[in-house]
């Protein structure tokens, strides 16, 4: 017995079979408080977990706090310390220089590299961390002193302030955690140059997830009209730009986002063929449509309209909505890449949503390509919530 790991939880009779099938979560109403009492358990504690019969499963940190009342960090009774930390940044390291050939990438990808609760963004030397769970929280001395051994950065952002971390009740705050962190960050992606805000952007200042879809748009936007619908600071949009677009209208709510966009626009030589347009996207799209302004390529990569299973029904008619909208404004053969970050919307869920909308504005639709995630984002194939993008390219031609 493992004597860094003082006391265990235990799981009811049965409630084993999805550990054992490898995923990494315990729920409260799983563990056995008559034996083993969650109440008085420091959040962010190792503990040992233990089946119905005693039988040792692994070691999780526990948050008694929270509905995921544990996440498992190794199946031995070994805890993660500074050593097994480094071990695991090496191996999802490994992965990413494999498949990226610049360093601008997802480094962690929380569950998918065995390191729930953990996600790291690097930027060339530059590097954001969010921490979303009590146990990794504890861990941040040793995450930031691990992520130092294997990369060498010369700075390292905090940037906890994550919605997630209120399930957790962890406070938010944007801290340096080493060097001093510069206010934007650079990153080469599909051989595009970016610029992104690392401060005060969204999520960690970049959306990494979508670069393989994004990649679609090269050699389909030449010469054509882009419409960018949420478009933050231009991940989409400014690639066509880079990729031959004549004219190219990025649409957002930030406006700091656009001015941004418009940044990355000017470092493609493109700053006088990009049209920002701030305010609801929405409202935004209904003003063009009305205007008869027509598109070739319309992207629309909205933020998640269903964070918990309560709003399906209204984020799947949002989504309808957005895209039926979008659908509207392309012109004679145009093509639509719609995107959902949206765990629980189901996949099958948006292609039907590209279906009806072209059904309700007498088109045919074709999808073309479909996407998820790239490989810096790994799906843990026990645990589905680690597969939450979608993408389609889809043509819609009127008849």
């Amino acid at each position: 017995m493992n004597e860094q790991i003082a006391g265990a939880i235990r799981l009811k009779k049965n409630e084993d079979r999805r550990l054992k099938a490898g995923h990494l979560w315990i729920y409260s109403n799983e563990v056995d408080v008559a034996q083993t009492p969650l109440k008085n358990i420091l959040p962010g504690s190792q503990l040992r977990v233990e089946s119905a019969s005693g039988q040792l499963l692994g070691t999780a940190y526990v948050n008694p706090h929270s509905l995921i009342c544990a996440r498992m960090v190794t199946r031995t009774d070994q805890p993660l310390d500074r050593s097994l930390l480094v071990h695991r940044i090496k191996i999802a390291l490994s992965l990413r220089e494999r498949f990226f050939p610049e360093p601008f990438y997802r480094l962690i990808y929380g569950e998918s590299d065995l390191l729930p609760g953990l996600v790291v963004d690097r930027f060339g030397e530059h590097l954001c961390v969010q921490t979303t769970t009590a146990g990794m929280e504890l861990m941040t001395d040793e995450i930031i002193a691990a992520l130092d051994k294997v990369l060498r950065p010369s700075s390292i952002l905090l940037r906890n302030d994550s919605s997630a971390r209120e399930f957790e009740n962890l406070p938010e705050q944007v801290v340096a955690a080493l060097g001093e962190p510069p206010a934007e960050v650079e990153l080469i992606e599909n051989g595009v140059r970016f610029i992104a805000p690392l401060h005060d952007g969204q999520k960690t200042g970049w959306f990494y997830d979508q670069r393989p879809n994004r990649a679609w748009l090269k050699g389909l936007v030449e010469g054509k009209r882009v419409l960018d619908v949420f478009s933050y600071v231009g991940a989409f949009g400014v690639q066509a730009l880079a990729w031959g677009a004549k004219d190219l209208w990025c649409a957002d709510a930030s406006a700091r986002a656009l001015d941004v966009a418009q940044k990355n626009a000017q470092l493609q030589g493109g700053g006088d063929r990009f049209t920002a347009l701030e305010g609801d996207a929405f409202a935004s799209l209904k003003a063009l449509k009305e205007n008869d302004e027509r598109f070739d390529v319309v992207i629309v990569d909205p933020p998640a309209f269903i964070k918990r299973k309560k709003d399906l029904a209204a984020g799947t008619q949002a989504y309808r909505r957005i895209n039926e909208l979008a659908m509207r404004l392309l012109d004679r053969d145009g093509l639509l890449l719609a995107g959902s970050c949206s765990m629980h919307l189901p996949r099958e869920s948006l292609h039907d949503i590209l279906r009806a909308s072209g059904r309700h504005l007498d088109r045919h639709v074709q999808v073309l390509a479909e996407g998820m995630q790239g490989a810096d984002h790994p799906v843990h194939p026990s645990i589905q919530e680690t597969r939450y993008l979608k993408a389609f390219l889809a043509r819609s031609v009127r008849v």
